[in-house]
């Protein structure tokens, strides 16, 4: 069994390894600031002059706006099930299956449903869509990974704050929250991670524009779009391009990861 997990790790760290040389080799010969800084122009699709800017603004707009929805329903929930559940183990169960089963449907599947809930609610393809459609997406995934941080938070904690006459609200907010800090921050960089790199789930959602939002109604371009769209090419340059996109996106997901190491680093030391 040793054997057989060492040689699984590094088979995972090989292939990373690899995928970003890959990334690196083709996307940072095509890279440019022309291209990080400027939107499309006529003949951008073309091989022409342009840049994504607006697929990198779009992204972070639906992965931030996703996140902080997410974040305002999946924390309650989460310490709802540690606190207010505590001994209720079969309904707690139950409800940690059913977000399991919602992690492990595919995005594709949430971007279906947004479309229905655009099509019920009147909506045309917008930031606001993809918002949403990325926020139900994300939410089992937070709720479950800051779930599991809450669950190493000993119990005694909870009884020693019955004792001194807090409130379950008190307890939740003021010592749970402080304790699972990191993991909560892990959970933040997990459902922004997926959001960020997710494109079946906008698919249908956000639509795709050249321009940069100005408000919730507007259509969305994004860098998984924006990619796969490049990639579908059938000129090499353009193909091209569509690694340097791909090389842009990792480095905001690393240096999102890196940030968010570096805060739970320095939150950690504040632990009881």
């Amino acid at each position: 069994m040793k054997s057989i997990m060492a040689i699984t790790t590094y088979s995972i760290i090989l292939v990373f390894i690899y995928l970003i040389l890959v990334i690196s080799w083709k996307g940072i010969p095509a890279l440019s600031w022309e291209m990080i800084s400027e939107i499309p122009s006529g003949g951008f699709y073309f091989g022409k002059e342009g840049g994504i800017l607006n697929a990198i603004i779009g992204s972070i707009y639906l992965s931030v706006g996703a996140t902080f929805l997410s974040l305002l329903i999946s924390i309650p929930i989460a310490l709802y099930l540690n606190i207010h559940l505590l001994h209720h183990n079969r309904i707690k169960g139950g409800i940690r299956y059913l977000l399991d089963i919602l992690w492990g449907i595919p995005s594709i599947l949430y971007g279906a449903f947004g479309f229905i809930l655009m099509i019920v609610f009147h909506l045309q393809a917008s930031l606001l869509a993809g918002i949403i459609t990325l926020a139900l997406l994300i939410t089992p995934i937070i709720i479950r990974a800051f779930d599991e941080a809450l669950q190493g938070i000993p119990e005694g904690l909870l009884e020693a704050s019955y004792a001194m006459g807090l409130t379950r609200n008190q307890i939740a907010f003021h010592i749970f929250v402080r304790q699972a800090m990191p993991g909560l921050i892990t959970a933040t960089l997990i459902g922004f991670g997926r959001a960020i790199g997710d494109a079946a789930s906008v698919l249908f959602t956000t639509g795709y524009t050249d321009h940069i939002p100005t408000s919730l109604d507007d259509p969305t371009a994004s860098l998984p779009l924006a990619i796969f769209f490049q990639l579908s090419s059938p000129i090499p340059e353009v193909r091209e391009r569509a690694y340097a996109a791909a090389f842009i996106l990792t480095l905001i997901i690393l240096a999102i990861s890196l940030l968010i190491r570096l805060c739970t680093s320095r939150l950690s030391k504040y632990q009881i």
